[in-house]
């Protein structure tokens, strides 16, 4: 049977979400796909052909300090699971910055990564001069954002373009066009929310949105400069790639 999980977490302390291998080997460094498939792996017992935890499939990959309320999973095994007491033991086993928050059962054919339509991810910023104890990680903005001026940057985003000017060298699919179906921008207090969701993206694309939204707003650019970067398709017409520690897999819809 083929078993779906919805799994939050917070990436700081983790080299991305997914077990990493180089020349054939894992590398060891923490990932959560590393802790779940460990946790599932104690809790039942089991292991694969190839003697490691059961495999699971992540919708998609997230980096190094990247969080996650929606990240979607699946993996096989062939014995009933009573979701309830399987959520309860397998998040007291799991690091507590990660947890299951769903199980459920799906058809076979189901595929965490190829069956996903669209994943919605939210990049949060401060905006405010001073700094204060509890702002963490997240990244601070000193000078004044204008909310209206971000929102008819982004629109140049929406529908299907080549992204190009935004991923970074670490991109292994050779394909560059996305379909972004949402790009919007709004502030709460001294909070700002930068929100996109889309078929797929790029490595690091939305943090180099991200970066180019704050280079428009820090040096002043027409708005018309995030649809010059866009049709330029060149990564250095872009701005920085952002901090990861305000970006979110907020959903992943099917």
């Amino acid at each position: 049977m083929r078993y779906a999980l919805d799994v939050q977490y917070i990436g700081k302390n983790y080299a991305g979400s997914q077990i990493q291998f180089e020349n054939g080997k894992m590398i060891e460094f923490p990932t959560v796909q590393g802790e779940l498939e460990k946790a599932i792996c104690t809790l039942i017992g089991v292991k694969n052909a190839d003697n490691r935890p059961i495999k699971t499939i992540f919708s998609g990959r997230t980096d190094r300090g990247v969080n996650s309320l929606g990240q979607v999973v699946h993996f096989d095994y062939d014995k009933d699971i009573v979701a309830s007491d399987f959520i309860y033991h397998v998040n007291e086993i799991l690091p507590s910055d990660i947890s299951i928050s769903d199980l459920r059962i799906v058809p076979d054919s189901f595929h965490a990564q190829k069956s996903a339509k669209s994943r919605y991810y939210r990049y949060e910023l401060i905006n405010r001069r001073y700094k204060q104890a509890y702002d963490g990680d997240i990244l601070r903005v000193k000078y004044d954002l204008d909310v209206e001026r971000m929102q008819n940057a982004l629109n140049f985003l929406l529908g299907e373009h080549d992204f190009s000017s935004f991923k970074s060298s670490g991109t292994l699919n050779p394909s560059k066009v996305c379909f972004i179906t949402r790009a919007d921008v709004e502030k709460l207090g001294d909070r700002v929310f930068i929100h996109l969701e889309g078929n797929r993206f790029l490595y690091n694309m939305v943090r180099t949105i991200v970066g180019t939204l704050l280079e428009i707003e820090g040096h002043k650019l027409p708005v018309e400069h995030m649809k010059d970067v866009l049709e330029a398709k060149d990564r250095k017409k872009a701005g920085r790639t952002v901090s990861p520690y305000g970006l979110t897999l907020m959903k992943v819809r099917y």
